[in-house]
């Protein structure tokens, strides 16, 4: 009963909390990552610990499929080019940057466990940035840009993540094979995805109209889309993705108008139950985290966790500008088909990377033990790096975003 109990809990605090930040106006990850972190931290509460599979298998899956839903293919295919650059130029690039940072400002810090920080923390949230930025009216073209490509970087990250963590198993790290096999598992898992939607539009034109049994299946494709990628090894989330686009596009030819007023109430019913745990979750696992760490001070971890957020967000900012402006000088094809970016709508996309739940789950699924059961290094230190990066980019992005964009005078 402990399990059940403390799930309805957090579902009655996930409810009560989305009330307050609607009078308040502070973005509501921000609110239950806060919240979260001031249970923990209540002397005589047990520990909540946070498994990484039930992330990867329960909560991304719809988290995905819904914001893959909501997303007009149409709009997706006409900012293809900013989505790509930054769902897998800028975290290639952050990966790689934070990295260096890690293996030179943090003492024992090697190449090989500094990949896998940057990997880790390199994709921005699928929730936060959505979730932060909801109501303020932002350009359709900015909320396409930020959902498509929190649609698309956890599997480059999380695919890096794989490759980082058999590097620092083995000790060698071969490129070419690694882009040859990023490549198939990109590729793959999207022909996955594809093939799952192409079955579920057909079981769906084949049964009879029923809004319950309709809305049944699609709470079952994005699971099918991702159990079935990973279970063949390639990407769970681009399949989820390809699936929820495919089938979201070609809905108007198996539902009805009751079909589409009910699906759409469950399933935001569901997410919104979701994200909330979701953020709720990062914040209680601050005393578990605490607790786990022995080796370093608490004023040396407040210094390793600025310096890492920091180069976190900085790193994005330096990849937005020259990746918004740079093909439009080099290209006048570009010129041609995309309007003008502003440096003010620029900086917004910028400052919206916030990292959320599959990171920590990311870091928290790292193994105890590699090789001949030797300990995976620095393994303590990466889940209070993230946990901190997670902190300080929803804290601080996410409070600061509507002033932004009334500053800037942003109108959707």
């Amino acid at each position: 009963m402990g399990n059940i109990s403390t799930v309805i809990l957090l579902l009655a605090i996930v409810t009560a909390l989305a009330q307050v930040t609607d009078k308040i106006r502070v973005p509501y990850p921000v609110m239950l990552v806060l919240a979260g972190i001031g249970i923990g931290l209540v002397p005589g509460l047990p520990l909540v610990s946070l498994d990484a599979e039930v992330v990867f298998l329960l909560f991304l899956p719809p988290v995905l499929y819904a914001a893959a839903w909501n997303t007009s293919l149409t709009d997706f295919k006409d900012s293809a080019r900013p989505i790509i650059s930054l769902a897998f130029g800028c975290v290639l690039f952050t990966t790689i940057a934070v990295a260096c940072v890690a293996h030179y400002f943090i003492p024992g810090f090697g190449w090989a466990e500094s990949f896998v920080l940057g990997a880790i923390i390199s994709p921005p949230d699928a929730v936060a940035a959505t979730a932060a930025t909801k109501g303020l009216k932002l350009p359709k073209r900015i909320v396409t840009i930020l959902e498509g490509e929190s649609l698309v970087n956890d599997a480059t990250g999380l695919i890096a993540y794989r490759y980082a963590i058999a590097a620092v198993a083995t000790g060698s790290f071969i490129f070419w094979l690694v882009a040859i096999n990023f490549i198939y598992v990109a590729l793959v898992g999207i022909l996955v995805g594809f093939l799952v939607g192409i079955v579920f539009r057909w079981i769906h034109k084949i049964t009879p109209d029923n809004a319950i049994t309709d809305t049944t299946f699609t709470l079952l494709a994005p699971y099918t889309s991702y159990l079935i990628a990973e279970e063949i090894h390639t990407s769970g989330v681009l399949s989820v993705v390809t699936c929820g686009l495919y089938l979201s596009y070609y809905s108007s030819e198996f539902f009805d108008h009751r079909t589409r007023i009910q699906t759409r109430a469950v399933w935001d019913i569901l997410i919104f139950l979701v994200n909330g745990i979701i953020f709720i979750l990062i914040g209680l696992q601050l005393p578990f985290i605490l607790e786990q760490i022995q080796n370093h001070s608490l004023s040396d971890l407040l210094i390793y966790g600025a310096i890492i957020s920091i180069a976190t967000i900085v790193v994005r900012l330096i990849w937005i500008y020259p990746g918004a402006f740079l093909p439009r000088w080099l290209s006048k094809k570009v010129r041609i088909n995309e309007a003008r970016p502003s440096w003010r709508g620029v900086t917004i996309v910028g400052w919206s990377g916030m990292r959320g739940v599959v990171s920590l789950a990311a870091a928290l699924a790292l193994p105890l033990t590699i090789g001949n059961d030797m300990p995976f290094p620095n393994r303590d230190l990466i889940i209070f790096l993230t946990f901190s990066v997670i902190f300080a980019t929803l804290v601080l992005q996410g409070l600061t975003m509507p002033v932004m964009i009334r500053w800037f005078k942003i109108k959707g």
